[in-house]
């Protein structure tokens, strides 16, 4: 499942902060109060406004376009439309941009992708026309290289993040490398690492590891020259996600430990990355299991083969040493006694001066046996000890 709209959810509390674009009521009102403000502007009442205070006007309805986003979806999608009939025709560029974005953003978050581009293409085009040099109700010169890059940057965002859910990852990454070059610009070292960490869960996600590793690397140095531990805490359950997909669960582990740990101490910050890492340490858990499982089955099949190769090479070597039964068997004297060929086997490798251990070996018998034949050889051919054994079994003619 994609991460993207969480991700880009922190960077639109961000760029959120933008002056034309953050919900604030300077007259300390709630959303209800403010909606009885508003409501007191008739269509009558606004064309005869002054523009000072069809400025004000039209900034209570983004304030209530965004408040009521997280809370009333129609309800901000009404202020958003009721703000742009005021902006549009003024050509208030900024004005236009933030309410055409967030229309956008609404339509994202109901999957409806086509719609939120065009939304997001309109307000890139306010953009642009800010860029060029379009007046604003307060500031007839237009508008600050930094204000429009502020607005730029949360666009190129937005839309990289909209390319990313379409599975357009080359068209999403040249949204993001744009959004990056203006954070570096002005020294946004949270906002590019927050951007880096979304570059990485990209390729986690297209698994592509080897980018993602540099880009949460990159997340990791943004986070750090921030100084914002949060985000670097962030980055380090983004490097726990890495070594999950890479199948490395007991790396994994130890960077989701140290972000559980961080989460757990600062319950306040974003229940669902705690639950995410949670999830991800399961997931690992599991495959370590798994791995270890697997581990233990795949040493006892190598010990089982290896005594396999032993017992086989110690067969091999035995049939070397074995006599051939079928070779030169001489003709015995009639005075010699009947012999079995288990014992012709014994007396051929005694001649040989084989020890009772080596020819056990070579038959693949017990010592014990080989003793308990010769015992017996012994008594058969009447002698007292082996070499009178040998001597008188080649004399038989036995060997």
């Amino acid at each position: 499942m994609r991460l993207f709209g969480r991700i880009f959810t922190a960077l639109a509390a961000i760029l959120a902060a933008l002056p034309a674009g953050a919900y604030y009521d300077s007259r300390g009102h709630n959303l209800d109060s403010l909606e009885r403000v508003v409501a007191r502007w008739t269509p009558d009442a606004v064309d005869h406004a002054s523009e000072q205070e069809l400025v004000r006007l039209n900034r209570d309805y983004r304030n209530l376009m965004l408040g009521y986003s997280p809370i009333n979806r129609e309800k901000s999608i009404f202020y958003a439309r009721k703000a742009l009939k005021i902006s549009q025709p003024r050509g208030w560029k900024a004005a236009d941009s933030d309410a055409l974005r967030y229309l956008g953003q609404h339509f994202y978050s109901r999957e409806q992708f086509d719609s939120a581009m065009v939304y997001y293409k309109a307000s890139l085009a306010a953009v642009d026309a800010m860029a060029a040099g379009a007046p604003s109700p307060t500031n007839p010169e237009g508008y600050g290289e930094k204000f429009v890059d502020d607005y730029y940057s949360a666009l190129y965002g937005a839309i990289g993040n909209l390319y990313n859910m379409m599975d357009s990852i080359p068209q999403a990454m040249e949204c993001y490398r744009k959004a990056g070059a203006i954070f570096d610009k002005y020294g946004w070292n949270e906002s590019n690492s927050i951007l880096w960490y979304n570059i990485g869960e990209t390729w986690v996600d297209e698994g592509d590891l080897g980018q993602a590793e540099d880009a949460y690397a990159k997340a990791m140095d943004y986070a750090q020259a921030s100084g914002d531990s949060l985000m670097i805490i962030d980055v380090v359950k983004g490097f726990g996600r890495l070594y999950l997909a890479k199948g490395k669960p007991w790396k994994s582990l130890k960077y989701l430990r140290m972000a559980d740990d961080y989460y757990g101490a600062h319950p306040d910050y974003s229940p669902d990355f705690r639950t995410e890492n949670l999830n991800l340490m399961q997931m690992a858990l599991s495959k370590q299991k798994k791995q270890l499982a697997w581990g233990i089955v795949t040493l006892v099949l190598v010990l089982a083969a290896l005594a396999c190769a032993i017992i086989f090479s110690r067969r091999k070597r035995g049939a070397h040493r074995q006599p051939d039964a079928a070779a030169d068997v001489p003709t015995p004297s009639p005075e010699a006694p009947s012999i079995t060929d288990r014992e012709r086997d014994i007396l051929v490798l005694l001649a040989k001066a084989y020890t009772s251990k080596q020819i056990a070996e070579a038959l693949f018998l017990s010592t014990e046996t080989i003793n308990w034949y010769r015992k017996k050889l012994l008594v058969k051919f009447d002698v007292a000890n082996t070499p009178e054994l040998v001597l008188k079994a080649k004399e038989l003619g036995l060997i």
